[in-house]
């Protein structure tokens, strides 16, 4: 990356965060309906409000909140390899790649919630995420 240039790696990045925000307006659109016709009161526990709303509600706003944990990592990764100039083909494949399979785990939690399925996908997205750590801890240490 030369001078003034912007890293290939914030796009994955930036898209990731995009997604986030998809899920979000996906959760509220599936919620809001459906919140709107319980007679929640102020006094009511998650674990009550979760009992009263459909599974397939609830696990799109599951996601949002998965989307919200190990993404971060992804996130404090892919800059440290923008900020270190280390953007070559690779480290923007597995980011990308890392992107391309947090959004089909979205998909895959948000409709069927098979969970086989979900932990097989994030077993990927994870070693995806190991390998882009260990290409930045070689830069860094």
């Amino acid at each position: 990356m030369s001078t003034g240039q912007v890293s290939s790696l914030l796009a994955p990045v930036v898209a990731l965060n995009i997604w986030t925000f998809v899920m979000e307006g996906w959760m509220y659109q599936a919620r809001i309906p459906v919140y709107s016709k319980l007679n929640i009161k102020n006094t009511i526990t998650k674990r009550e409000l979760d009992a009263m709303t459909p599974a397939s509600v609830r696990w799109k706003g599951d996601n949002y909140n998965h989307l919200m944990e190990q993404p971060t990592q992804f996130y404090a990764i892919a800059l440290v390899l923008a900020l270190a100039g280390k953007d070559d083909k690779i480290d923007i494949l597995l980011a990308w790649s890392y992107v391309a399979v947090r959004i089909v785990h979205s998909l895959v939690q948000s409709t069927s919630n098979h969970i086989m399925s979900r932990f097989s996908i994030f077993v990927v997205s994870s070693g995806i995420l190991a390998v882009m750590t260990g290409r930045a801890a070689l830069l860094v240490f």
